[in-house]
């Protein structure tokens, strides 16, 4: 049926596009488009260049992993795993929607494109053997986070912004979606409850282990945490008064991790969480203020008090 295929592509998971907001309201500030009209209008061609191709490697990610969700309790429902869909429909579904995602993106500008490409091929890496990085542990968290600094990359020239994003902030992103999907990963395995079904879903999880998982959330944590500290005594250091609440966040969907059947393991319904939409709000809000509002006296506290060699 129709809506077999519409649910290929996944369209409820646009939302995680939502990271692309950090990347264009920074890229605004930091370059100021002379025409905001035009600009407003290559960022919406630019979200939905976005969402075409996410929906591309989502319906691809689908057709290959169709086996392996037959085994996990929930997705064994999708249309693939259930055997509801023809392959040749499928794969024709998904060169469709990166050929128009990626006509989209040309339309925005070259380095958008770029990037825009860079994504499709990491759905590619993702799913397709013999790469299949998806498979390999901790590569699979690394390789599937790598879409959030792809993202803000994507916000970031959707405003036409000739700069280059910052490496500080890159990195700092990538390990905080990193610390995302660990948890994702933490949660599916307590939801799982059994090792060989676990297998069975995810040959990454042959190696993992819930105390593992907590040792690289913690770990990415904290590597996201340096980067971003790196990035705000080089940039804004008004940044460091959100530092809080930022942690603050971080503890919340940590606890949302912990939950029997978490949300966590669904990060595009994570917006029914009241409480967790909420404040990522008002920590956005609380980061524009922070990054726009100068307060001169902050910078002499964090000034150098030794010599540098």
């Amino acid at each position: 049926m129709i809506r077999d295929y519409v649910r290929l592509a996944r369209v409820d998971h646009w939302f995680k596009n939502v990271f692309m907001l950090p990347g264009i309201v920074l890229g605004w500030l930091v370059c100021r488009p002379a025409n905001p009209i035009s600009t407003l209008a290559c960022v919406l061609i630019g979200v939905v260049s976005t969402c075409l191709v996410c929906s591309s490697n989502y319906t691809i990610n689908e057709i290959l992993d169709a086996v392996q969700d037959s085994k996990h309790p929930d997705k064994k429902f999708r249309p693939a795993a259930a055997g509801r869909i023809r392959s040749s429909m499928a794969y024709t579904q998904w060169v469709l929607l990166a050929i128009a995602g990626m006509g989209l993106a040309w339309i925005v500008g070259p380095e958008f494109f770029l990037a825009e490409l860079f994504l499709f091929g990491m759905g590619i890496i993702y799913n397709v053997r013999p790469l299949r990085s998806k498979d390999i542990p901790y590569i699979d968290v690394l390789s599937e986070s790598i879409n959030n600094p792809l993202r803000l990359i994507l916000g970031w020239y959707a405003v036409r912004c000739v700069l280059i994003p910052p490496a500080s902030l890159m990195l700092s992103y990538w390990l905080l979606g990193t610390f995302f999907m660990a948890v994702k990963r933490f949660a599916e395995l307590r939801h799982i409850g059994d090792k060989a079904t676990a297998i069975a879903y995810r040959r990454s999880f042959a190696h993992y282990t819930e105390e593992q998982l907590l040792v690289s959330i913690v770990s990415y944590a904290t590597a996201s945490a340096l980067f971003g500290g790196i990035f705000i005594i080089r940039y804004r250091v008004e940044l460091i008064l959100a530092v809080p609440v930022l942690a603050g966040f971080m503890g919340m969907y940590m606890r949302i991790g912990f939950l029997p059947n978490s949300p966590a393991q669904h990060p595009e319904t994570l917006y029914k969480q009241k409480a967790l939409t909420i404040y990522g709000l008002v920590t956005i809000i609380i980061l524009i203020v922070c990054y726009v509002v100068r307060i001169p006296w902050l910078s002499r506290i964090f000034e150098p008090t030794i010599p540098i060699a």
